[in-house]
């Protein structure tokens, strides 16, 4: 149940929500989607399942004020199937958010069928004269990479999940100050409970035809400094992303992202994309599977390569493709998609998860998941 020290924040956005609407100042959007899995859980027990999610997305976006706005975004989720006879959903249900606030809400849990509510976004803007302030669950969205972020560190995701396109928030306080056309400073906390707060610094500006980030700060207790460039070379784009963390205790490591994107005439974009890890391990027998678990660390290697190509096959069917190789173990992991529109607001879509390699590597640990989902945008 929401406790007592959320109402504050939410009896003041539902206000702000009310009173845009009652000005007329307010757009109402959302989706229903509708996505079915088959596969076979990997922790902490391995069990074939089908899980059915059905989720009902409303999005309100409006401004209670010339200096006062407002975004917020709230879940319907019911998930039905054998995934809920699970080991793993079992400890998934009982997990703590990872957010400050624990704005969701279990309200059907009968065996068969388990249904939650929750607050995906929801967050004031405020725009003074000497800053922008956005406060509340929001997305800081640090880093150009698009498998792996060095930088992002508010805002981490799994790049082998199903639904790639679902990025977590965070409960942050945003700072932004326009310095220029082209140039930008933030400044974001993000306070936490079981572990340190998150602050940090990014700067960014255009230098040379390139955009470039710098990032100061610290992270769940690492101290972190970063740097995120953008630029072309020829007719393709090339990124560059990299971050050095000191955690303390002896232990420091680098991360960095070298990408390169091309798009072709025929509609195919090509996304490569290089990844060193220094947080991670080229032992197999050192793999940190229960962080990789827990979902604090993406990855368990040192050495990755990852590739997208998207490309529309007709202008109502798009494959969407992903490819990741453990360059240090030899194992990989596949994803293609197709997506049909059916109609103007509505996606169907079917794919696969392959995973391979060998007995201890990383991938091996997964098992193949097939999909498929409709999407109906409203």
């Amino acid at each position: 149940m929401y406790r007592w020290h959320r109402w504050p924040a939410l009896i003041l956005l539902g206000a702000w929500v009310l009173q845009a609407t009652a000005q007329g100042t307010i757009d109402f959007k959302g989706y229903y989607k509708n996505l079915l899995v088959d596969s076979r859980t990997s922790f902490p027990l391995e069990e074939d399942y089908t899980l059915d999610l059905n989720r009902l997305r409303i999005e309100a976006r409006g401004r209670a004020a010339a200096w006062a706005g407002f975004e917020v975004q709230y879940d319907h989720e019911t998930f039905l199937g054998s995934f809920l006879d699970t080991a793993q959903f079992q400890q998934l249900k009982a997990a703590r958010p990872a957010s400050y606030w624990n704005l969701e809400d279990d309200y059907l849990d009968r065996g068969s069928v388990f249904a939650r509510h929750r607050l995906h976004r929801g967050f004031a803007t405020l725009n003074a004269p000497v800053a922008d302030f956005l406060i509340g669950r929001q997305r800081v969205a640090w880093g150009s990479g698009r498998f792996w972020n060095p930088t992002d560190l508010l805002n981490p995701f799994n790049p082998i999940a199903v639904e790639r396109e679902e990025r977590p928030g965070v409960d942050a306080v945003l700072v932004q100050r326009n310095l220029g056309p082209l140039s930008r400073l933030s400044l974001a906390y993000a306070p936490q409970r079981d572990t340190p707060s998150s602050r940090g610094v990014h700067y960014r500006t255009n230098v040379a035809s390139t955009d470039v980030a710098l990032l100061l700060g610290e992270f769940r207790g690492d101290r972190v400094a970063g740097i995120d460039m953008v630029g072309r070379i020829g007719e393709g784009g090339l990124r560059l992303e990299a971050a050095r963390t000191e955690r303390g205790a002896g232990v420091d490591f680098s991360r960095a992202v070298a990408g390169f994107d091309y798009a072709f005439a025929n509609t195919l974009v090509l996304s490569i994309e290089y990844y060193y890890n220094g947080e991670g391990t080229k032992e197999q027998g050192q793999y940190d599977f229960a962080r990789l678990q827990a979902g604090s660390i993406q990855n368990v290697a040192r050495r990755y390569i990852g590739v997208q190509a998207l490309y529309d096959i007709t202008p109502l069917l798009r494959s969407d493709n992903a490819l990741i190789v453990n360059s240090d173990d030899g194992s990989r992991f596949f994803s293609p998609r197709l997506v049909y529109s059916v109609a103007s607001n509505v996606d169907a879509a079917i794919g696969v998860q392959l995973f391979g390699g060998h007995v201890g590597s990383e991938y091996a640990a997964f098992h193949d998941a097939y999909f498929g989902y409709v999407q109906w945008f409203f």
